[in-house]
């Protein structure tokens, strides 16, 4: 059984840290369920393992946490859909490729269900859709904005940390900061495309989603060339 928990307040990221880890330690233990948990976080930035310190364009903007997690800077914030998952890959799999991969497709199945065609890319971790109506990189690659971050820990091979979609976060913020140290391509969200939705819309389509997510987690991976863990 996997709970499924829906904070309807801000949560305070140290906060979040500390429930994490304890709900982790209870998975690993046998004596509580795995768990999804959906919430948002006041206004932060979270500094991941390979967080570059010249990657923190404005180191005053706002509070930066230590994550733990994979990957480099981030922001969360309000309008933004934060997705803790942990799951038991004990259980499921100890394919952290494979992991990150199907968190990658629930996004995607999830935002199609808006009519939003959103990609992985070979080399950037997270989801991504086309920007055709803005101008190409100098080099002539098309221009790509980011609706989702992924970063995952893993503790004797139960996850935490998880991922986060774009509702309508305040997109300014993200520029303290090289969002996940990619330089270019920029950040968008459901509001920025167009798609005027509640955190409720976006909750339901993920709880449909879901069962997709477990069960490609059952069938055979696709590795990916990079550091499965980072953003």
């Amino acid at each position: 059984m996997v709970e499924w928990i829906v904070s309807q307040d801000l949560v305070a990221y140290p906060q979040a840290l500390a429930e994490m880890e304890a709900r982790v330690a209870a998975i690993h233990a046998g004596t509580a369920d795995e768990a999804i948990w959906l919430l948002e976080h006041p206004p932060l930035y979270t500094a991941g393992t390979s967080a570059r310190p010249a990657d923190l364009r404005d180191p005053g903007r706002f509070e930066v946490h230590i994550a733990g997690r994979g990957g480099q800077y981030t922001y969360h914030g309000p309008g933004q859909r934060v997705v803790y998952v942990m799951l038991d890959l004990n259980r499921r799999g100890r394919d952290v490729r494979r992991f990150v991969s199907a968190l990658e497709g629930w996004v995607i199945a999830t935002l199609a269900d808006f009519g939003v065609t959103a990609e992985r890319r070979e080399g950037r971790v997270g989801v991504w859709v086309r920007r055709p109506g803005k101008p190409p990189l100098p080099d002539g690659t098309p221009r790509e904005d980011k609706i989702a971050a992924i970063g995952i820990k893993l503790r004797r091979w139960v996850s935490f940390h998880g991922l986060s979609i774009n509702v309508e976060p305040e997109l300014s913020h993200f520029d303290g900061i090289v969002p996940c140290g990619i330089t270019g391509h920029g950040v968008t969200s459901l509001v920025d495309l167009g798609l005027p939705m509640t955190m409720a819309d976006l909750d339901a389509a993920l709880h449909a989603n879901f069962p997709d997510l477990l069960a490609a987690l059952a069938a055979p991976g696709h590795p990916r060339p990079e550091n499965p863990a980072s953003d």
